[in-house]
C-alpha cells in the first residue's frame, strides 16, 4: 500500500514537531538539575541538535512552534558555538532560560480550549 504525499507530509510534521518538543523537555531538564555541567549540556545539546536537523523541514503555523524553534536554534548558537561558555556562564544563564522555556509552555498552554460557561464564572467572582 502507497502513501499519499498528504500523508507522508502529515508524518513529517508530526516528527519534527515531537522533535521540537523532546529538544524543549530535554533543555528544561538538564538546565533544573544542578550536577549537569557546561560540558554535559553541550554534549547532549549537539546530540539533539544534530537528530534535529536530520528531519525534513517543515512550515510551522502554530505561532509556539515558530517561537520555539528560535528558542532552540538561539540557545544553540549561544551556547555550542561560544569559546567561553564555561560552568559559571551556564549557571548565570539558567534561571533566565529556564523562565523563557516557561513563557514559551504558558503560550502552548494558552491555546487549550475553555468551555465559555467556565470563563464567566471566573468574570463574576469577587476577590476581595
Amino acid at each position: 500500500m502507497a502513501y499519499t504525499p498528504k500523508q507522508i507530509e502529515k508524518f513529517n510534521r508530526q516528527k519534527y514537531i515531537t522533535e521540537l518538543e523532546k529538544i524543549s523537555k530535554n533543555i528544561f531538564r538538564m538546565l533544573r538539575d544542578e550536577h549537569v555541567t557546561s560540558k554535559d549540556f553541550v554534549l547532549k545539546f549537539e546530540q539533539l541538535k544534530k537528530k534535529f536537523d536530520e528531519r525534513v523541514e517543515v512550515q510551522l503555523d502554530s505561532e509556539y512552534h515558530r517561537q520555539l524553534k528560535a528558542y532552540i536554534v538561539r540557545l544553540h548558537k549561544d551556547t555550542c558555538f561560544s569559546e567561553v561558555f564555561t560552568d559559571k556562564v551556564f549557571d548565570d544563564i539558567r534561571d533566565a532560560e529556564m523562565s523563557n522555556l516557561n513563557r514559551l509552555q504558558k503560550l502552548k498552554n494558552g491555546t487549550s480550549y475553555k468551555k465559555d460557561k467556565h470563563k464567566a464564572k471566573r468574570q463574576n467572582e469577587d476577590w476581595g
